[in-house]
């Protein structure tokens, strides 16, 4: 009779909670009993996270919904995509159009696609190197990574193909190299050149998309009466849409020097990608930087290497900005140029605009200079480190500042192509990269 009583003592001094469980009683309540001891271990009843659990929680389901595809996704590294485009255009020497918005649109979708195509094929060896991935931790299944990746492809296609036939091709070719390269070739000894192949058709995306295949001779001259009567022959100063467009080999020859250095550069990276996980490689890094190097020096040699007034190689440099004439080094026509044909008449004012002509090639080479070196700079340091400490977090680091030095590295090919305001505007990019990178892993 004591030991009763001492019993319900006993209960009386517990909580409501587990007194009520402690009465139920048989099996049910040692399950629920067990299971409310695990999560306040854990943390998963108050504000710890458990550990051992990869699957959101009730209340944070669209939050962390959100947050596992942009993971997937790797969206801080979706900034080193317009700049290809953009040094495509630039390289054919035509400004940013219509044409260029859809290749940057399909870049990004076919992009992304690679992304979640990626982690689709890598969900196994991510189960064990990365658990924390957004596909083997449950928060993304792999039937939903694969449809995004075909999704996306879909997508990036049909923008292309709005930009023109050239550009779908160049598009079809870079979906067919991404996909190859995910699930087949990138734990072999060609994933570096494939992932190499793959940034080179992505900046030649932008120049076939930027100056499409010709339908026929452009407008033929017009003419002009001055109040003098004397009869000049003017060209039509078109736009980057009713301009006798360059055909699709020749914008393919005039970009594929400036997508050959990009696709060197994405080699390297690539290359060094392959020990992120394990580190362990000490020449790789060294030679990746050695190339980097090599890639600067090349970049700047090609714009210095030209004489005033000489012009540019197609794809190798540009017309100073291309005042006075409108003309690029690869023989387009800016935008509100015009070209004479007729008898050269000497103004007034010609000689008052030397000095701003001779301004504008300073100007470039200083942009061209500036974004050489923030390449150098984003890309060197990672991999000197990575090399003197191949550990897998500083091999990480030397990745993730390879994919950020592309940007810089699309500026400084726009600008040696004679189109600063596109490196510009392609350097507005780092900032954004660089804070959402804090976020979000790029690697």
């Amino acid at each position: 009779m004591r030991w009763r009583l001492r019993a319900l003592s006993v209960l009386g001094a517990l909580p409501a909670g587990l007194r009520a469980a402690s009465v139920g009683g048989g099996h049910a309540g040692d399950h629920a009993g067990g299971h409310a001891l695990q999560d306040g271990l854990s943390g998963t009843g108050g504000t710890a996270p458990a550990p051992d659990r990869h699957r959101p929680s009730p209340g944070r389901g669209r939050g962390d919904t959100v947050r596992a595809w942009t993971e997937l996704f790797r969206v801080s590294a979706l900034f080193s995509v317009p700049g290809d485009a953009l040094a495509g255009a630039a390289a054919v020497g035509r400004s940013p159009g219509r044409g260029t918005a859809l290749a940057i649109g399909a870049s990004l979708c076919l992009y992304e696609a690679g992304m979640a195509l990626n982690d689709w094929a890598d969900r196994e060896e991510d189960a064990v190197d990365r658990p924390h991935r957004p596909i083997p931790s449950g928060r993304i299944s792999p039937p939903a990574a694969l449809g995004a990746a075909g999704g996306l492809t879909a997508a990036g296609l049909a923008l292309a193909a709005r930009a023109g036939r050239p550009a779908l091709a160049v598009a079809t070719g870079l979906a067919a190299t991404v996909w190859v390269y995910d699930l087949h070739l990138k734990h072999t000894k060609a994933g570096p050149a494939a992932m190499a192949a793959a940034r080179t058709l992505d900046l030649l995306l932008g120049a076939t998309a930027t100056a499409p295949a010709g339908r026929g001779p452009g407008p033929g001259p017009r003419t002009a009466r001055p109040a003098r009567g004397v009869t000049v022959r003017l060209t039509a100063a078109p736009d980057n849409v009713a301009a006798p467009p360059r055909p699709a080999l020749g914008a393919l020859a005039a970009a594929l020097p400036a997508a050959l250095v990009l696709g060197a550069h994405t080699y390297g990276v690539t290359a060094v990608s392959r020990h992120e996980a394990q580190g362990g490689s000490t020449a790789v890094p060294l030679a990746v930087l050695a190339t980097t190097a090599g890639l600067s020096a090349m970049v700047l040699a090609a714009r210095r290497g030209r004489r005033p007034g000489e012009p540019a190689t197609p794809g190798l440099g540009g017309s100073d900005l291309g005042l006075g004439l409108g003309v690029t080094g690869s023989g387009e026509y800016r935008e509100g140029s015009q070209h004479l044909t007729g008898p050269t008449h000497h103004h007034p004012t010609a000689r008052a605009s030397t000095p701003d002509h001779l301004t504008a090639p300073a100007l470039t080479s200083l942009l061209l200079t500036a974004f050489t070196g923030a390449y150098l700079r984003t890309a060197g340091p990672p991999l000197l480190h990575a090399a003197l400490n191949p550990s897998p977090p500083l091999t990480q680091r030397a990745v993730g500042g390879g994919i950020r030095a592309m940007i810089p590295l699309q500026a400084a090919l726009a600008t040696r192509a004679g189109a600063p305001g596109s490196g510009l505007a392609v350097m507005a990019l780092v900032p954004l990269a660089r804070s959402l990178a804090r976020k979000v892993s790029p690697t």
